[in-house]
């Protein structure tokens, strides 16, 4: 008697209690609940059955007559009269039946056995061999390797932590994750999974939570590719080996490394999800750092993606943010990561939360991965806690497996870390978010990133508190390596002599930060640092010393603080069109500038050499005033459409040349031969001054004038650097032997030189004057009395400074040769020279402007201050 499979078997005989002599239940009645109670309670094991209450089982084993050793009944197969009546006449006492009933049990197992004609598990390797290489005939030992490469050889078939991570878990079992073919049972788990999936248990997979969705990053992309590479390279090395005789071969003559580096160039060149850095500003910095992206190889395409992919799911709470994405063909398949989130190593996104324990919010921080966050309740970062951590509500908002719920703090596990870890970056800077209409929220966030970097920069007068973090850790700020004092400032550098600590002498004492200059970014907009620091000012690691691009006192500031009145004027501001008083543009509020970059080659072409010359035919004085004498402009300039940047000419197709022209030609050489100007001008459109020009000649090649003045003032820069490192370090050492010599007397006399002028004379008390008059090289022929200890310390501290003056002319030496030595330049180039022109843009009718909300607006026109009402 089995109580489980008794529920709702009609009995085919009376049941009593063997005790008692009581009717438990009458013959044909439905065994119950209570029933199955009574029968344990009587002590009933076993209950007697009608033949027709077996006839039509199933047998569970095959049934064999122990003297003939024969079959009667397969394993299987159902159970008729006649099997009956014969295991019956065979004197078998007990055979093992299922007990399948009422139809609670599933038999689609049982029946596609019953169906399957194979009996052995070669003929079930011969069968699927049969249908997945039809035209192959098999062998058991072919069918077996075939079979065993397709699932089971790591060397063919790996499932990856990841994939064995999903299948334990879906799965539900416990198997390591170095694990990574299949196994028996995972096979058998799946079955059981879907069979019970067809009878309504269990739940189907949501293809769109972040648990089942992971995140490919750049490593795992070109890991995948230079996997690709390697295999062609192993291909080709194995042609190789084959065409050629191996004993004479060497490893050089069999590796050729091009396919693995094509493959590399071909997914960092062309690849759809290698993009050129958008740097407008720093926050479309980080924003373009912290995207994903559905679309790209091996993902979906614009077209196929439905409104599902595309919606925000509950999972996306603290991983990815429900509001910036694009408007437009691509909204939500392009998205950002949210402010706290971060990627853990399976690819799987996980967000922050604090530990609750017992309605107490503990200091504990745990990164939860949409998998993991299931089953737990999660409190809101607004529920309001006391000051030990506990929650003052009774009853509080939380989150369970994605639906919001009222519940009590005891049962709550985890809680949010703060609100802002919701949205992205970009959100996140967008003051009093919550009131905003979502759509509009979404243009504010997208506009943030469009904003180009003014001239003044203003930060935001209502902030969210991010500008700061943003500034600092989007790189465009310099930020303080070590503490110590700032020793020289000016526009393009800081130099910051760093305190001292024990032990570590031989570090080098001084910090030297090189400022950005009027700098081009991708977007033509102007990357420029200011130092926020004067000379004498105490500096801590990691403050900010110098903005950068868009940043105020270390705060990113995209915009100006401007008032604004919301009322008609005239039509001017219909629609979405704005009206702004001349004020705004006599301030410079909204002034940008942007830097232009000009190239001009000068080829080997097949009628002779081009050449960058300031002689140029057929042009005037005028038009070649700002050309120095190697035919490029100088810096400073105003330049407008159609100057002259860089001087150039091509020669031109020979011609049959006249008597005349060649005794022309003779008289005056080269010089007269025909060309043509082919200089570099300023399109139309551009007007603005030349910062910078640079020149790349290839190696080798005899450098014009204007190449060596470029790497003469870059290299006096370089030596300033190194003059003033130096001279902090002998300061430093200076100051070391005035503390051990001040007040010591003198055991010998110190002279310049044997006839020279007397330093130290013998007997004397030295003072801070005297050890300024000593030379560095006499340092070590100082000799006092009784001071052997004060001698070697000298000694060691002169030691210690030699090494780091090599140190520091060793690196120098390094970065004035990459100066020095000549560009690589693709064939046949002679010489390339980029300028740049910056032009400042002030604001004009048809700009577009915008606020943080997403209000955004075209300038329709620009009114006297007199006008403004």
């Amino acid at each position: 008697m089995e109580p489980d499979l008794l529920v709702g078997v009609k009995t085919s005989n009376d049941i009593i209690s063997p005790e008692t002599g009581e009717m438990i239940i009458k013959k044909g009645r439905k065994i119950t609940q209570t029933v199955v109670r009574k029968l344990i309670d009587a002590g009933i094991k076993h209950i007697s059955a009608g033949v027709e209450d077996i006839l039509g089982c199933i047998s569970s084993h095959d049934v064999i007559d122990p003297n003939l050793e024969e079959v009667v009944l397969k394993c299987n197969d159902e159970l008729t009269l006649e099997k009956f009546k014969e295991i019956k006449s065979r004197g078998i006492k007990e055979f093992d039946l299922l007990h399948i009933s009422d139809g609670s049990i599933d038999l689609s197992l049982r029946n596609t056995l019953a169906i399957d004609k194979i009996s052995s598990a070669e003929d079930a390797i011969i069968e699927i061999y049969r249908r997945l290489r039809p035209s192959d005939p098999p062998t058991v030992e072919t069918a077996t390797i075939f079979f065993s490469n397709l699932f089971f050889n790591p060397e063919r078939y790996d499932l990856s932590e990841v994939g064995r991570l999903k299948l334990n878990y879906k799965l539900g079992l416990n198997i390591p994750l170095k694990h990574r073919t299949l196994k028996r049972e995972d096979i058998l788990e799946a079955v059981r999974v879907l069979v019970e999936l067809k009878n309504g248990k269990g739940s189907i997979d949501d293809i769109d939570n972040l648990g089942n969705r992971r995140v490919k990053s750049v490593g795992e992309l070109v890991e995948n590719q230079y996997r690709l590479g390697l295999v062609r390279m192993e291909r080709a090395i194995k042609e190789r080996m084959s065409l050629q005789e191996i004993e004479t071969l060497m490893p050089h003559d069999l590796i050729n490394a091009k396919p693995v580096l094509a493959v590399v160039k071909e997914f960092f060149g062309s690849s759809q999800l290698s993009q050129f850095m958008d740097q407008t500003n720093p926050l479309s910095e980080v924003t373009h750092k912290r995207r994903l992206s559905a679309l790209g190889p091996g993902g979906l395409t614009r077209e196929r993606a439905g409104f599902e992919v595309r919606d925000v799911h509950p999972t996306h709470y603290g991983r990815i943010c429900p509001i910036e994405t694009p408007e437009g063909p691509n909204i939500g398949l392009i998205v950002s990561l949210s402010t706290f989130a971060r990627v853990n190593e399976y690819g799987f996104i996980e967000t922050p939360y604090r530990e609750v324990v017992n309605g107490v919010a503990t200091k504990n921080i745990k990164y939860l991965s949409a998998i993991d966050e299931e089953d737990h309740i999660i409190a809101q970062a607004n529920a309001p806690l006391d000051e030990n951590g506990r929650f003052v509500m009774e009853v509080i908002s939380a989150r369970k497996s994605g639906e919001f719920i009222m519940i009590s703090p005891e049962e709550v596990d985890f809680m949010d870390v703060s609100p802002n870890q919701l949205v992205s970056v970009a959100a996140s800077l967008i003051p009093f978010l919550e009131n905003d209409d979502a759509n509009r929220a979404l243009m504010g966030s997208n506009m943030q990133r469009q904003a180009v970097p003014l001239m003044r920069t203003d930060a935001p007068l209502i902030g969210t508190g991010i500008e700061s973090v943003i500034a600092r850790d989007s790189g465009v700020t310099v930020i303080a390596k070590r503490n110590g004092v700032v020793e020289n400032v000016d526009s393009s550098r800081i130099v910051v002599r760093i305190k001292e600590e024990e032990g570590k002498e031989l570090e080098s004492s001084i910090d030297i930060y090189n400022l950005v200059k009027y700098q081009r970014s991708n977007q033509n907009t102007c990357i420029n640092q200011k130092p926020l620091v004067n000379v004498g000012d105490e500096i801590k690691k990691g403050e900010i010393i110098a903005d950068g691009t868009a940043t105020y006192m270390g705060e990113l500031a995209l915009g100006h603080n401007v008032l604004v009145a919301f009322m008609p004027w005239g039509g001017y501001n219909f629609e979405d069109s704005i009206l702004i008083s001349e004020k705004v543009l006599k301030d410079d509020s909204f002034t940008s500038i942007h830097i232009e970059e000009f190239e001009v080659v000068a080829r080997d072409t097949k009628l002779g050499k081009e050449e960058i010359t300031r002689d140029i035919p057929n042009l005037g004085e005028e038009s070649l005033k700002d050309l120095d004498e190697s035919g490029i402009i100088r810096i400073g300039a105003e330049v407008g459409p159609g100057d002259i940047l860089v001087g150039k000419i091509t020669p031109k197709g020979e011609t049959q040349l006249s008597p005349e022209e060649k005794l022309l030609r003779a008289i005056f050489g080269e010089k007269a031969r025909d060309v043509q100007d082919t200089s570099l001008r300023v399109p139309p459109g551009v007007q603005g001054t030349v910062i910078n020009a640079k020149v790349f000649s290839r190696r080798g090649v005899e450098k014009d004038e204007r190449t060596k003045y470029i790497e003469n003032s870059e290299v006096s820069r370089l030596l300033t650097d190194q003059e003033d490192e130096i001279s902090i370090l002998k300061d430093c050492a200076v100051q070391k032997i005035k503390k051990l010599l001040i007040g010591k007397t003198s055991a010998t006399k110190l002279t310049v030189d044997k006839e020279g002028a007397v330093l130290l004379k013998k007997r004397q008390v030295i003072t801070e004057e005297d050890i300024f008059n000593i030379p560095v090289a006499k340092w070590r022929d100082v000799s006092i009395v009784d001071g052997k200890d004060i001698e070697s310390e000298i000694d060691r501290i002169i030691e210690v400074f030699n090494e780091q003056v090599d140190l520091v002319k060793l690196v120098f030496e390094q970065k004035i040769n990459r100066i020095t030595k000549g560009d690589e330049l693709p064939p046949g180039v002679i010489k390339m020279v980029k300028v740049n022109v910056a032009v400042k843009r002030k604001l004009s009718v048809g700009d577009k402007m915008a606020g943080r909300h997403g209000n955004k607006g075209v300038l329709s026109r620009v009114l006297p201050e007199e006008d403004m009402p």
